[in-house]
């Protein structure tokens, strides 16, 4: 586990990783309201077979599941390499 002694470490890092939150939320929400757009305005669209005999309400679905996912492990190996920098820049400053 990654731990900054000093306060203005921690908080920069804290920053970054909240504005990286923040982006990847909206990056996931504007996908989201694309499925719920279509569900609402044309919903016989999702009806539509589009992969494997798969409809495109599922295959939608099923993508958004998994680019929550990869959003994730994004967001994962960016905080990992905020801290780390953070990390090595206090271990220079020493």
């Amino acid at each position: 586990m990654h731990v900054n002694s000093t306060t203005e470490e921690k908080e920069i890092v804290t920053q970054q990783k909240s504005k990286l939150g923040v982006r990847l939320f909206f990056v996931y929400l504007i996908c989201y309201a694309g499925f719920v757009t279509i569900g609402v305005f044309n919903y016989e669209l999702l009806s539509t077979t589009v992969f494997y005999g798969l409809n495109l309400a599922v295959t939608y679905g099923i993508g958004l599941i998994v680019f929550a996912v990869i959003l994730g492990i994004i967001y994962n190996a960016y905080c990992t390499r905020y801290e780390d920098e953070a990390e090595k820049s206090e271990g220079g400053a020493k």
